[in-house]
């Protein structure tokens, strides 16, 4: 039995099951909410909600960064494009997030130099090999993805390139929990992102059993990881011990990785910045350092985007705050599909509607 099997299996994942519902007969409604976008995809693949008993409710947060990246950074990332002598360099979820009026994908189909990397270092690599272009490189994703961004911002830095730039939109996860608690979204705990988590640690969580009473649990992506933290999740929320609890510890230390969160500090300031759905929150974003400041895009390049205009009917912002589910949009499956989505969360592949939306038809408890 190879070591991924040992986290699917269907019988060690029933007899968590069974616990969790004999946990629920007690219980009133339980809301528990989700904010990581891979874990998102893995509770749909694996129809995890529809094994859960009726009174516990999962529901999907602001877990996926391309879905809380606002529509003006897409407008912004739009205009450089437009630009002749730009080169934008993105990760594949960018390339389709519709803007106000055109997306990457409509650019390039009109000319526009886009080019999709798995790396950001793939970018510093395309301005070595094109001095007469400037390379903007789409700097979105959570603590997770920031230290590999550093790295490439302290290299171009390194080699003194000048046409090497970066529009950064980066967002940390504690404070947009922060902001959901404190703007009324009613969750009796969280599940916690395991990426983002392996660089942070468990304890910057801490605040919210100790200010909010609202428990959390650390976990991984497959389906016996999830539905563990959901049967500790619950008893914290049966015992009334909220607490931080981590099921990752295979990959989550308490201290996290000390050498992310060091390239992090040199390189980015924290920043005030808008979230999709939640409005701007202190101190939940990053910006790039004076030190590196010749890497920034806004500070460097002259270019104006159009004005951001949110598309009618649209319902991302609420499925985000865990308001609403995709399938109280209207649009949901008709008007917006992954083939002609109108918002990031059926665009990205961690977005909820585009996981409600591939795996709506799926037997229960099965994988694709």
């Amino acid at each position: 039995m190879n070591y991924q099997d040992d986290f699917r299996n269907k019988d060690l994942v029933a007899g968590l099951i069974q616990r969790i519902r004999s946990l629920a007969e007690d219980l009133g409604t339980v809301k528990l909410m989700e904010v990581c976008g891979s874990h998102t995809m893995a509770i749909c693949r694996y129809g995890i909600r529809q094994l859960l008993p009726e009174n516990l409710v999962l529901l999907s947060g602001p877990g996926c960064p391309v879905c809380v990246t606002p529509g003006e950074y897409i407008d912004k990332a739009v205009a450089l494009a437009r630009l002749p002598d730009v080169i934008i360099s993105t990760f594949g979820d960018m390339f389709r997030v519709p803007g106000s009026t055109s997306s990457l994908e409509n650019e390039k189909a009109n000319g526009a130099a886009v080019s999709v990397v798995f790396s950001p270092m793939e970018s510093v690599q395309t301005a070595r090999d094109n001095p007469d272009k400037r390379v903007v490189f789409l700097g979105i994703g959570f603590e997770t993805t920031v230290p590999a961004v550093a790295v490439a911002i302290k290299e171009a830095h390194s080699l003194g390139l000048r046409n090497y730039f970066v529009l950064c939109g980066h967002k940390t996860m504690p404070n947009a929990l922060e902001a959901l608690v404190q703007g009324g979204t009613q969750v009796n705990g969280f599940i916690c992102p395991g990426h983002v988590s392996a660089i942070i640690g468990t304890r910057p969580y801490e605040f919210l059993p100790r200010e909010h009473r609202i428990g959390c649990v650390i976990t991984g992506f497959e389906p016996l990881d999830i539905v563990q933290g959901i049967h500790m999740l619950l008893a914290q929320v049966a015992d009334e011990i909220p607490s931080v609890e981590n099921q990752y510890t295979r990959l989550v230390k308490p201290e996290g990785n000390k050498a992310g969160q060091a390239i992090i500090a040199e390189v980015f300031d924290p920043d005030d910045v808008e979230w999709r759905g939640l409005g701007i929150i202190p101190g939940s974003g990053l910006r790039i350092k004076e030190d590196f400041a010749a890497c920034d895009a806004e500070r460097n390049i002259e270019f104006t985007p159009e004005p951001t205009v949110e598309k009618k009917g649209c319902l991302c912002g609420d499925i985000l705050q865990g308001i609403k589910t995709p399938e109280h949009c209207p649009l949901f499956g008709i008007h917006c599909t992954p083939t002609a989505p109108v918002g990031p969360c059926m665009v990205s592949s961690e977005g909820c509607c585009a996981a409600a939306y591939k795996y709506m038809e799926r037997p229960l408890g099965t994988t694709d």
